[in-house]
């Protein structure tokens, strides 16, 4: 980040961005190998924490107040 930040600061501010993303360390094939089984295996990880913190973790969760919600009973006025 601080090689991008220096290099927008520079007066040639999009030579320097280029420059940054040019000399980067990511390889075009990381996506190609490996992008379909990261997907994979970050929905299974989210599917497995909410399907753990659902069903074991007790949390009442009150989706609809509908039928659960009553007004109070009106106090008559005392004279």
């Amino acid at each position: 980040m601080f090689r991008f930040v220096k290099a927008a600061m520079n007066v040639s501010a999009g030579q320097g961005a280029r420059q940054v993303r040019l000399s980067s360390t990511h390889s075009p094939e990381f996506h190609a190998k490996y992008g379909t089984g990261l997907m994979i295996g970050g929905f299974a990880f989210c599917v497995s924490v909410w399907g753990f913190v659902l069903t074991q973790t007790g949390i009442t969760w009150n989706l609809s107040p509908v039928g659960k919600v009553q007004p109070k009973p009106w106090r008559e006025v005392e004279e």
